[in-house]
């Protein structure tokens, strides 16, 4: 089998060399000749290259005109014992009868079938050149070999790869061939593991390495990190890119945020899927890729990179890669978790089994929390869980129950800590889950709950008929535990942070109005964050209407947004993208004034300028054609009931 396609590659060598030499109709060379042929053959030291040049009969005031007529480089054909340039030389130059012999020539190379050579006249007849041909039969030739190589490759001969690797070796010199090449890569790409010195070669040669299949890219990777460093930083930062566009879209929609996406959509994304591709079933690529992550995360701060590490580990999840999820020690974390972020909701028996594995880590393996902290700092993690707690403390509203009495709301809160303290465990390298701060549950929960409580108290009282309506007023102020722990504790401050989105999701103005200004000093100011004000504007896009209130437009706009525009420059897109969804909407003395106060000054960024330039062009087209009523939409917002008891009480 092996000498047969040895064979089959010498034929193909040397019938592309005869390519050019076979197209040359000897007979009507005998006959009456409208142009004259002339070989040139260039011997070097590393290759012969041979041109055909043609010129036409009749000279031109005595001097004819030559041009090129084709070309061919043999390279490396000496090494392999076939005939090449300087054999044809010799032939050429020796011969009396250069017809007879090219004929001779055509006779010992070309295709050796006897019923063949009756019917390439008609191919004359036809008018189709005797190049097409050849090559047509060259290509065929070469597709079958690559067939070949690959079924070789995928058989249960426990010889296979020697065989590749023996072809290989002969196939080799021609790799820099452009007809021969694929077939050199073709078997390169079916060795899993290419000899070190023919890897050298391709890494060396920057045509080469950008040809060859991702297989063999991968076994030059794993041992050249910086290399490798070079392939996936790009792809990195087009990640964030992309993840930062998302944030900034100028579509605002709570259909439609950040966190709607599946998780299986995600991972159809195009870096995720270059990446696994990139990885294969190498473990050590793999590794590479989390301690590039680890680093920028580290460097930076921003949190798509945890996304990225777990949407990663998911991909090679889905491709069922055993080789790589086997060893890593999130997997099955990260695989209950993602259940979890896919039904935005961590159940009972979900919640069971991400604290077996929380409480799995064993003692000397505790590095592992590393790794789990970056999975649970994930936006769409984090999303997940705190949803679930302010879930859960409606649930325990109904009934009656303190949060201390709640298993699932301790996990939770435990696993948010866990996640908000990726960074400083990474960093500081002293793997230990960060102690919760046990007040966080006994003061600042209960505060939440008392707010929940008189949003409840208040509806019902307006619900009621005018005659049994009391003098009750709706607070003003919010409980000292709340605004102080939003402002010193993180994970307070990330509950708080959605409850506000909850607030604006059932659209209660009133409460709306008493939370907003708290959110300026928070933890970290983690209020104007990105992903909170993309997620606080979409939400405001159901109060649409409450805008053409002054009230409420200070509320929104001076009582929060504007307090710290002028210092950061993402704040400032966020309400310009606000502005643009509600242009119609806001109060037009109010949209006036805010306008001047958001106009971008000099050193502001591009991309500011451009919003602000499509809203101020918005607004002078509305002015020309007053804007038509539009019907607010139905929205169907998943919101649970919630019970309460019926002599309000806040736990303490």
């Amino acid at each position: 089998m092996q000498l047969q396609i040895c064979t089959t590659i010498a034929a193909l060598f040397i019938s592309f060399i005869c390519i050019l030499l076979l197209i040359i109709n000897t007979e009507d060379i005998k006959g009456t000749v409208q142009l004259l042929y002339g070989i040139v053959l260039d011997a070097g030291s590393s290759h012969t290259s041979m041109f055909i040049y043609n010129w036409p009969a009749d000279k031109q005031n005595c001097t004819g005109i030559v041009s090129q007529h084709s070309g061919f480089h043999a390279k490396g054909l000496p090494e392999l014992g076939i005939s090449n340039g300087e054999d044809l030389k010799e032939t050429l130059t020796n011969c009396t009868e250069p017809l007879k012999a090219i004929d001779q020539f055509q006779m010992e190379n070309g295709i050796l079938l006897p019923t063949l050579q009756s019917a390439l006249p008609f191919l004359d007849l036809h008018g189709t050149p005797r190049l097409e041909f050849h090559q047509s039969v060259f290509d065929e030739l070469r597709e079958k070999l690559m067939e070949r190589v690959a079924t070789i490759a995928e058989g249960k001969d426990e010889d296979r790869y020697i065989k590749l690797e023996e072809l290989l070796e002969k196939s080799f010199p021609l790799v820099k061939m452009p007809s021969i090449q694929p077939i050199v890569m073709q078997v390169l790409k079916h060795l899993p593991k290419v000899p070190e010195k023919k890897l050298k070669q391709v890494m060396a040669d920057k045509e080469l390495y950008k040809v060859c299949s991702v297989e063999v890219k991968r076994q030059i990777w794993q041992d050249n990190q910086a290399l490798f460093g070079d392939e996936v930083s790009p792809l990195l930062k087009q990640y964030i890119v992309e993840k930062e566009a998302a944030l900034f879209s100028s579509d605002l929609s709570i259909l439609h945020n950040f966190f709607s996406p599946s998780p299986k959509t995600r991972r159809q994304g195009e870096v995720v899927l270059k990446l696994t591709q990139m990885i294969g079933k190498n473990v050590k690529l793999y590794d590479m890729v989390l301690q590039f992550l680890r680093t920028l995360f580290l460097r930076t701060r921003n949190v798509h990179y945890c996304t990225l590490r777990a949407e990663l580990l998911m991909s090679l999840h889905d491709l069922d890669v055993s080789e790589i999820c086997s060893v890593d020690p999130c997997h099955k974390f990260s695989w209950c978790l993602d259940a979890c972020i896919r039904e935005k909701f961590v159940d009972a028996k979900r919640a069971r089994e991400l604290q077996g594995f929380l409480d799995g880590v064993k003692k000397g393996q505790e590095q592992v929390l590393g790794d789990l902290s970056m999975i649970l700092c994930d936006p769409f993690a984090c999303n997940t869980l705190v949803l679930s707690t302010v879930r859960n403390l409606q649930e325990l509203l109904s009934q009656d129950a303190l949060p201390r009495d709640s298993p699932d709301l301790l996990l939770l809160l435990r696993m948010l800590s866990l996640g908000q303290g990726a960074w400083d465990m990474i960093d500081s390298q002293v793997f230990k889950e960060p102690r919760m701060d046990l007040e966080v549950v006994t003061r600042f929960l209960p505060a939440v709950m008392s707010i929940v409580v008189d949003d409840y108290t208040f509806t019902v009282e307006q619900k009621l008929p005018s005659e049994e309506k009391t003098s009750l007023t709706y607070p003003t102020t919010l409980p000292e535990t709340f605004s102080r722990y939003i402002q010193e504790n993180r994970v307070a401050c990330e509950i708080g942070l959605y409850y506000v989105l909850h607030i604006a999701k059932q659209r209660n103005k009133n409460a709306l109005q008493r939370l907003l200004p708290a959110l300026v000093d928070t933890y970290n100011d983690m209020a104007f964050g990105d992903i909170f004000l993309h997620l606080l504007t979409g939400h405001l896009t159901l109060l649409s209407d409450e805008f053409g209130s002054e009230e409420f437009c200070t509320a929104v706009f001076d009582n929060f947004l504007l307090t710290s525009f002028s210092s950061k420059e993402n704040v400032h897109r966020h309400c310009l993208r606000l502005l643009n969804h509600l242009q119609q909407k806001v109060l037009a003395s109010y949209m006036e004034t805010v306008m001047k106060t958001l106009e971008p000054p000099k050193q502001s960024s591009e991309s500011v300028k451009e919003v602000y330039t499509l809203l101020k062009e918005k607004l002078e087209a509305s002015k020309k054609s007053p804007p038509e009523q539009e019907e607010a939409p139905s929205l169907d917002l998943g919101l649970h009931p919630v019970t309460v008891p019926s002599t309000p009480t806040t736990p303490l």
